[in-house]
């Protein structure tokens, strides 16, 4: 099984406002980019988009190091969160609505498909990739801004 390592982040101009996510795939030394903006749209939605996006570029199943700035998306299936929003019908714990529930549900279904190890890394630090995608992410957005 290929190992492939996804760096991802998500960008919004305001909190909601016009986003922008970006994912960098790295295999074997070589480099893939995938971003996109949309309108009206959070922070949180465009952190799981570059991640789903990401996943979505894979051509099969893979190992997969998945680097993101974004504690939500992480702590989510490092913490076992999404685990039991499932088995309580969408629902965290308090018995809101989890948010995001279709952007959610199409990554556990992408999640099945792989081996993913969920990797925090600190946001507009030092991570290389990391600035690389909140850079690209940010560009997106402003496609939006302009036009």
């Amino acid at each position: 099984m290929k190992t492939v390592d996804i760096y991802t982040d998500g960008a919004c101009t305001n909190n909601p406002g016009d986003g922008g996510y970006c994912a960098i795939l790295i295999y074997n030394g070589i480099e893939k980019i995938v971003s996109g903006n949309e309108k009206d749209t959070t922070n949180n939605r465009m952190e799981l988009l570059a991640v789903i996006k990401g996943l979505e570029a894979l051509k099969e199943k893979c190992a997969v190091n998945l680097y993101s700035d974004s504690q939500y998306v992480v702590d989510a299936f490092n913490q076992g969160w999404i685990f039991a929003w499932v088995n309580n019908n969408w629902k965290t714990a308090g018995k809101k609505e989890v948010k995001n529930v279709d952007l959610w549900m199409q990554l556990l279904n992408l999640y099945n498909n792989h081996e993913i190890t969920f990797i925090k890394v600190k946001g507009h630090a030092d991570n290389e990739y990391n600035n690389k995608c909140d850079k690209i992410a940010v560009s997106e957005y402003k496609k939006l801004i302009n036009n």
